[in-house]
């Protein structure tokens, strides 16, 4: 059975949630991908604000194409988030509360989520045409000369992501791999 959370995200729901969990995700997320983290943590060293309030949000690490005629969005599935683990520090402190993206991260980035009562969501790769059905609205709101790599505004309703790092040390793709070596030894 799955989750529905919304954002923002309070620190309750992110206590909440545990690696493995299906989760629904409603209401407004936030596209970042490695040129706009730049930018962003760029702006903060020079104490400057970022161009969004990012006290409990979640930022999708997806670069969408274009939308046809009569659509809100293009294709719109996770990039692999491992190249923002420079940058995430200091959108944490600024209150980040969830990231979407598909495969690992570090071993600092997991000691950063604990420290910050942050998640990390996986979203499926290879299904963007699906994932954008949950898509309702688009909005750049920051560095539109990036292109598919501006910052966007989304509405989603039920987006569907699976916990893969969690507050607790929890890691799906470690406890995934443990898993399927049992399963090996036990042949």
């Amino acid at each position: 059975m799955e989750k529905k959370i919304t954002t923002p995200l309070s620190e309750e729901v992110v206590e909440s949630l545990r690696v493995g969990d299906k989760v629904l995700i409603s209401g407004y997320i936030y596209t970042a991908r490695d040129a706009a983290h730049k930018r962003m943590v760029e702006a903060i060293e020079r104490g400057e604000s970022p161009p969004l309030e990012l006290q409990g949000q979640v930022i999708y690490y997806v670069g969408p194409t274009p939308p046809k005629e009569g659509m809100v969005i293009g294709s719109a599935g996770p990039t692999t988030a491992v190249r923002m683990d420079k940058y995430v520090e200091p959108l944490l402190k600024l209150g980040l509360k969830g990231m979407i993206g598909k495969g690992y991260r570090t071993p600092k980035f997991k000691e950063l989520i604990k420290k910050y009562k942050a998640v990390y969501f996986a979203a499926v790769g290879g299904v963007a045409v699906l994932l954008q059905k949950h898509i309702k609205s688009s909005e750049i709101i920051a560095y539109e000369d990036l292109g598919t790599e501006a910052i966007r505004k989304l509405y989603v309703e039920d987006f569907p992501v699976i916990v893969a790092y969690d507050i607790y040390g929890g890691d799906i793709f470690e406890s995934g791999r443990q898993r399927f070596a049992r399963i090996e030894l036990d042949r």
